[in-house]
């Protein structure tokens, strides 16, 4: 496929996608989601690509659906859930490689909900996250009624929704919403060697890491343990559980392969 709303880059392992609607603050429109999708889908099969960056181009993140296109006749709300933001959220969460968000101004709505997804969001000091469906008569969307009070509790998630402040790097880092805020100049490029970081580390163990926390969220402490139990199993027998042993024992750095 043919990106135009979308830039797609492979360097080092990590690939960065891009969302490329600058004079729409990123917003999605239906085109846009079908390239988020496509790319993900390239990053879940190439076996070159061990670390995936989400960031946007211009002075926003994100700002979460196009209402123009919302509004358009015959669109349905429940087609443009079911066909652009679960999908994009499925794949980010089910992806078997770390996904960094480098939230890079506005994060809005469904565009606040998918880099809460991510597994390490990073923010500009100058940006800031809003739930922003309250303002338009909705209710949160791609994942934030399951996401967002995991990171912050009852009750602030409940205020973010229904009273739609603005929340800033700082505070989401406080709040533990993110992992990170940091200065404006340095966001790209400390996003960018987090995700080489990650892209050299043993990525199935990453993987299983990933999907542990995952089959948590609906788990009991029991069911847990044996989930542990099954992961550790696969992730004993892996390559870079090897490589990681063995330089150890040799006093020195291991050099991981991702299997």
């Amino acid at each position: 496929m043919t990106y135009e709303m979308l830039l797609f880059t492979v360097a080092d392992g990590v690939a960065t996608l891009s969302l490329n609607r600058p004079d729409k603050l990123n917003s999605f429109n239906r085109q846009m989601s079908i390239e988020v999708i496509d790319a993900l889908d390239r990053c879940a099969s190439d076996a070159a690509i061990r670390a995936v960056l989400l960031t946007g181009v211009g002075r926003a993140f994100c700002a979460g659906q196009d209402l123009a296109e919302a509004i358009a006749p015959g669109t349905k709300i429940e087609d443009i859930l079911t066909t652009q933001y679960n999908p994009i959220v499925r794949r980010i969460r089910a992806l078997k490689k770390p996904v960094v968000a480098a939230v890079n101004g506005v994060a809005a709505g469904a565009g606040a909900n998918i880099a809460y997804a991510c597994d390490l969001t990073l923010a500009a000091e100058s940006a800031n996250f809003i739930q922003s469906f309250i303002n338009i008569g909705l209710i949160p969307d791609s994942g934030g009624t399951f996401t967002l009070p995991r990171l912050v509790g009852m009750q602030r998630a409940f205020g973010q929704m229904i009273l739609a402040p603005k929340v800033s790097a700082k505070e989401a880092e406080a709040q533990g919403m993110i992992w990170k805020a940091v200065p404006d100049a340095e966001l790209l490029n400390e996003a960018t060697a987090l995700a080489n970081k990650l892209a050299a580390m043993p990525t199935k163990a990453i993987a299983l890491t990933k999907e542990a926390l995952n089959r948590a969220q609906g788990s009991t402490l029991e069911v847990q343990l044996d989930v542990e139990n099954e992961l550790q199993t696969i992730a004993g027998a892996s390559h870079d559980y090897n490589e990681g042993v063995q330089a150890f024992l040799e006093k020195r750095k291991p050099v991981y392969s991702g299997d």
